[in-house]
């Protein structure tokens, strides 16, 4: 039985997948036996060849059945180790000991669910963007936790605990956050590693971060079903983001080049969130393709009209 196994989801990731497998290769493990495990949902770029160069294996699922959770539950089925690494294929790790600090809570029986610390990259990361990797994952580490937010982009969870519970596959996002409710309602623990560090390399339109935003407010909804926000809140929370990001900005003598992209970046986030609380639970396979696929073009189907938002832990894939 293997020790490790990187899961990685991918769809057109040629442009950072070999840094990351790189980085992973450069992993000091000692005897740790580990492998690298492809769940590819239909790339039509160089990706495949990429991953084969680097020795992963590699296993397909449908676009017409593509779920994160979905994904994941068949990227896990077909690895072979005790402990299941999750991992974006735009997410470089940092360092050669990422991988031992992202499982030591797992091996150690401090935890069952660990996820480490992300970071973005000057000039490639949006300032916003920035401003909620600091907020939601901090430099320290918290073994175990409180709570139950994590998140897929960089993560371990014990192959024991996989096979009992799985990843909801009917969720348009955050089945991260909706297993972990699950195990802390159970009585296990999840840790936060912040020394296991990765660069999450997002390069969205501003079309795809309304897309991102919207359809994890949908999944929030059955997470955390009392977190509500009226329109006001909307309001406030948009140019209190905006207010906060251009101080940030001034601080960082940066804000005449990112004033624009702050702005641009808040509205997208909660108009974003907005929509998706307001959609119908019942997903059409138009807007589903649209929002595990941003680059979809809808045809004939109207946006639903807002009514309320729900502020969103705001987590990256």
């Amino acid at each position: 039985m293997t020790d490790i196994s990187i899961v990685i989801r991918t769809l057109n990731e040629d442009k950072y997948l070999g840094d990351c497998l790189a980085a992973i290769a450069m992993q000091e493990v000692g005897d740790l036996s580990v492998e690298v495990v492809v769940i590819d949902s239909g790339s039509t770029d160089r990706t495949l060849e990429i991953a084969k160069a680097h020795g992963a294996r590699i296993t397909h699922i449908k676009k017409s059945e593509f779920t994160f959770g979905r994904s994941l539950n068949r990227g896990c089925a077909f690895a072979r180790g005790e402990i299941l690494v999750l991992l974006s294929g735009h997410c470089i790790p940092v360092g050669p000991n990422w991988l031992t600090e992202l499982t030591a809570p797992l091996s150690n029986n401090q935890a069952v669910y660990s996820y480490g610390r992300q970071i973005g990259r000057q000039r490639i990361t949006k300032f916003s963007e920035h401003q909620l990797f600091a907020k939601y994952f901090p430099p320290e580490n918290k073994v175990p936790q409180e709570g139950f937010f994590c998140n897929n982009a960089n993560s371990a969870l014990q192959r024991r605990i996989w096979s009992e519970t799985q990843f909801d596959e009917t969720i348009t996002g955050l089945e991260d956050m909706a297993l972990a409710k699950r195990l802390v309602a159970r009585g296990e623990k999840i840790s936060y590693i912040g020394t296991a560090a990765v660069e999450h390399l997002h390069e969205e339109s501003w079309r795809k971060v309304c897309i991102r935003f919207e359809r994890e407010a949908i999944a929030l909804r059955g997470i955390m079903p009392d977190v509500h926000l009226n329109f006001g809140d909307f309001l406030r929370y948009t140019i209190s983001g905006i207010l906060i990001d251009c101080g940030q900005a001034l601080d960082q003598g940066c804000f005449h080049r990112e004033v624009a992209s702050i702005i641009a970046f808040r509205t997208c986030q909660y108009w974003g969130a907005w929509r998706g609380n307001a959609a119908t639970r019942e997903i059409s396979r138009a807007r589903k393709e649209q929002y595990f696929y941003p680059n979809y073009t809808l045809a004939n189907e109207s946006t639903p009209r807002p009514r309320e938002v729900e502020e969103l832990p705001s987590t990256s894939r």
